[in-house]
Parts: structure tokens; sequence; C-alpha cells
């Protein structure tokens, strides 16, 4: 339940970011990680886990902190370049309800915690930055941490890491294992079931 919810976090200020240009790195995620801990702490919606609201606030912000195309092409991999930009859209869509109903009953965790950025790096060879932080409460910290990419004149986030995992990196494995048998197409259909068979849980 704790990782549920330290990837819900993750999940909902890489999905809710406030528009920061010329910001730091660290300093966008510190400021994004206070607004969505504060937004939810002030929502008894959101404490509740109200899919509804979630979205609402997922969609409210536009997503401007998040590549979220780099982040659902990461995802799927070389299957990516044979998808037509309709089939990129779909994905793109369905991956984003897909994270956003996987954790939203996480949301109903959120207490006293605090997020405190650790350390700031450069992510060799590359324009990216992990910026390390920890989620603070009752109990031992825990890691989360945010891979950024400069994106103009903004920081964007392009995937999260939770207690050692990469989010990203993780559906990836997922996602092949549907590409390769059954194509772009199948993996749009899946997920669409997946979030389908969600909706009809509540």
């Amino acid at each position: 339940m704790l990782k549920r919810l330290l990837t819900g976090i993750a999940l909902l200020v890489a999905l809710t970011g406030a528009a920061w240009a010329n910001t730091a790195p660290d300093a966008l995620v510190r400021q994004i990680s206070s607004d969505v801990i504060d937004s939810v702490k002030a929502d008894k919606s959101l404490q509740a886990g109200d899919i509804d609201h979630v979205i609402a606030l997922v969609d409210s912000k536009v997503m401007p902190s998040v590549n979220f195309e780099i982040m659902t092409r990461s995802a799927v991999g070389p299957k990516w370049r044979s998808a037509t930009p309709e089939q990129r859209t779909k994905l793109e869509d369905e991956f984003k309800t897909l994270l956003v109903r996987a954790y939203s009953g996480a949301l109903t965790q959120i207490k006293d915690q605090t997020v405190q950025i650790t350390k700031t790096l450069p992510v060799p060879g590359s324009d990216q930055v992990v910026v390390q932080s920890e989620v603070r409460g009752s109990g031992e910290p825990i890691k989360l941490d945010y891979r950024l990419v400069k994106d103009g004149a903004s920081w964007k986030i392009i995937d999260v890491n939770v207690a050692g995992i990469w989010l990203v990196t993780s559906y990836r494995s997922q996602f092949a294992e549907v590409t390769s048998t059954s194509g772009i197409e199948g993996l749009i259909a899946k997920l669409a079931e997946l979030n389908k068979s969600a909706a009809g849980k509540r």
C-alpha cells in the first residue's frame, strides 16, 4: 500500500504540475510535490480516492510539467515508431487513464507526508537530470526520484522512480508482451479493456 501511495504521489506530481518556465528542476519538483499533497489534504473527495475528482485535478492542470508523449513513447518501446498519429493519441489517452485509475486509491493514504529534495544529478551524455527526493512521515523515509528533460525554457518530467523501480521501464516490459503478439492495435485494445474494467468497479 505504501508503494501505491508513493507512486500515486509521483504520478500526480508528474501529471498535474503547473508550468514553471526557467525554474530549476529541483525547485520544480519541490513546489509541485507540495501543491499536490496540500491539494489532497484539503479535498475530502481526493482523500476518498474519488476517481472523477482525481481526473479533474489532472485535467485542470493540463499536464504542463510532464512530457507525456515521451513517457508513452518510452513505455511502448520500438513499436511506437510504426504507430500512426491517431494510434499515438489513443495510446497517450489510454495510458494516462490507466495511470490515474491505477493509483487513485493511494490518495486515501496521504496524511502527514512531506517531500524533501535530497540531490539533483545530471544524466551523463544527455540533457536530462534526476531529482532525488524522500517522502517523509511516520516510519522510514522512502526514496522517490524524478527524471526530467529540458524542453525549451522549462523542465519536463519524463519518468518517476518509486523505491528503486522506474515506472516507464516497468510498463515497457508489460507492453512489449502485448505488442509482440498483437501489435499497436492490440495494446490500445488491452489498455482500453483495463480502463473499462476499472471504471466498472467504481
